[in-house]
């Protein structure tokens, strides 16, 4: 009986050393926002898709649809704004774009079929906007100035980003007889001021193009948390973001014909119908696959 509780009292004093020794290391060089222990992250690697035929595709749909960021779901995108990483590691999916864009670690297209390079110079270019300064000169003898009309670029504000479009293809892999789908385009809508008439006005436009299915977006994608409202040690990142379609948005145009989108032949309520009957018709091929 001694020699049992002579065993207790012994582990008991150690589970004190050695709690009291976590302490101590705890107080030197330790971060007070970090109270538990992190594991180490060697670097995460995004998964590449698995490999697919041609001739296992036995049917396949493009889709053009849009994210609206004001929506309150869809926010971790837009936020934070600043520039750069903030207190809690995290950049939005905007600033995270043009910063891998303007390093050179993805290429960036004109066109959503991404077959039409652009440079990085030439992209930001086209999304800096005008403003028209007045500038007033020296006075000449008469006490008259002279008076100059300059016009002053603007810097590219990722603020004023609030839109995404997302080019996807809908197919049946015969392997499995599943429905799946593959985002292979990404372009976010802007406002910029131009000039007209000697009046600044403030229009929307869409950036470049960056390939969705490139492994190098991928990675860029990957090594970027976004912000999840129901739990702050949830680490998702818009590459799982993506590939889990944890978004809300809404279909602009299907592949047809006459190569247009919903808003150019629909308009108010019967647009809004017609983008949910698209929705529903990809859903309905993959059930109709099955009979009983």
């Amino acid at each position: 009986m001694k020699k049992v509780l002579l065993s207790i009292f012994a582990m008991a004093a150690f589970a004190i050393s050695v709690n009291a020794q976590s302490v101590i290391d705890a107080e030197e060089g330790h971060n007070p926002n970090d109270f538990y222990q992190k594991g180490i992250v060697v670097g995460k690697r995004a998964m590449p898709y698995a490999f697919l035929r041609e001739s296992d595709v036995v049917w396949k749909m493009a889709i053009w649809r849009q994210i609206d960021l004001n929506e309150n779901f869809n926010q971790f995108f837009y936020y934070p704004i600043e520039q750069g990483k903030n207190e809690q590691g995290r950049i939005n999916l905007v600033n995270l774009i043009m910063n891998a864009a303007s390093n050179g670690e993805i290429d960036i297209y004109e066109d959503d079929d991404m077959k039409v390079p652009q440079e990085w110079s030439k992209a930001l270019v086209n999304m800096q906007g005008r403003q028209l300064k007045v500038r007033y000169g020296e006075e000449d003898e008469f006490g008259d100035q002279e008076v100059f009309n300059d016009t002053i670029p603007e810097d590219f504000d990722p603020a004023t980003a609030r839109l995404l479009k997302l080019k996807e293809y809908w197919y049946i892999d015969k392997q499995d007889s599943r429905q799946k789908v593959r985002i292979t385009g990404l372009a976010f809508r802007f406002m910029k001021n131009i000039l007209r008439s000697g009046e600044s006005e403030e229009v929307a436009e869409w950036s470049f193009w960056i390939p969705m299915d490139d492994m190098r977006v991928r990675q860029v994608l990957v090594n970027a948390n976004a912000y999840d409202q129901n739990n702050d040690v949830a680490e998702r990142s818009y590459d799982d973001i993506f590939i889990q379609r944890y978004f809300d948005s809404y279909v602009t145009r299907e592949s047809n014909v006459y190569n247009r989108e919903i808003t150019q032949y629909l308009t108010g309520e019967d647009a809004i119908l017609e983008s949910q009957l698209i929705e529903d018709k990809i859903f309905d091929i993959e059930n109709d696959m099955w009979e009983y």
